[in-house]
């Protein structure tokens, strides 16, 4: 499994890379579970960490707006993100979330084909009243997207774990390997965790709680980041 960790600065994210983390994932946590951080944060933080490893932003927790989605994904590969990650938060149909993906996959690929597009839905959904991430395996592979993963929406310290089984979870990471995509787990997870996820076995996982010392609002710690880099 790599491990995303999720900076809201250039400090946390060498803090983040001292420690081990395999991504370095630029997120804004006061706009939400997959909030938006600023193109200059980006850009800061890839020219701290270079090429050092792979550089990650969000692009936010939206609702059906394919244009409005597919120029904020640009704007995150042009200021230097290798992954651009979108969460479906209101986006409710397949067509919409189809149409949402392969726009956004347009808008990152045309710049660069390198770069890789992460299709994120929520473990809660039915709370959020948003699309079952089960269908996501499907659709991301029919709009062409890498990545498929599943996060929390509402963050009030609830977990992936409370909204979805291991089992579940288990068939979710194999279908989306079945798409020939990659997959990944987030969502307050915790150092407890870690022998169900090994089962699991994501690709990936993404934290940003778990490496803070339980609360996501305080700073990453370069030896928490440590500590979870060496258990697993």
């Amino acid at each position: 499994m790599k491990v995303l960790v999720s900076p809201i600065n250039e400090e946390e994210a060498i803090a983040a890379y001292k420690g081990g983390a395999d991504i370095i994932d630029v997120k804004n946590p006061k706009e939400g579970s997959l909030g938006a951080n600023f193109p200059w944060v980006i850009r800061s933080v890839k020219e701290a960490i270079g090429s050092k490893k792979p550089i990650s932003a969000t692009i936010g927790d939206f609702n059906y707006k394919p244009g409005t989605a597919s120029l904020a994904a640009l704007g995150a590969a042009v200021a230097g993100a290798q992954y651009v990650k979108v969460g479906l938060f209101d986006v409710q149909t397949e067509d919409q979330a189809l149409e949402m993906l392969t726009n956004i996959n347009r808008a990152v690929k045309d710049f660069d084909p390198s770069k890789k597009v992460v299709a994120s839905g929520y473990s809660d959904y039915k709370r959020i009243n948003s699309i079952s991430p089960f269908l996501l395996p499907a659709i991301g592979a029919k709009a062409g997207v890498d990545v498929v993963m599943v996060d929390t929406g509402i963050k009030d310290g609830r977990s992936t774990f409370e909204f979805m089984s291991e089992e579940e979870l288990i068939r979710f990471t194999s279908s989306i390997r079945e798409f020939g995509l990659e997959s990944a787990l987030a969502g307050t997870l915790k150092f407890e965790d870690l022998p169900v996820l090994k089962r699991i076995q994501p690709d990936i996982i993404g934290i940003r709680g778990m490496v803070c010392g339980g609360d996501r609002t305080a700073c990453i710690r370069q030896e928490l980041v440590e500590r979870l880099k060496g258990m697993i």
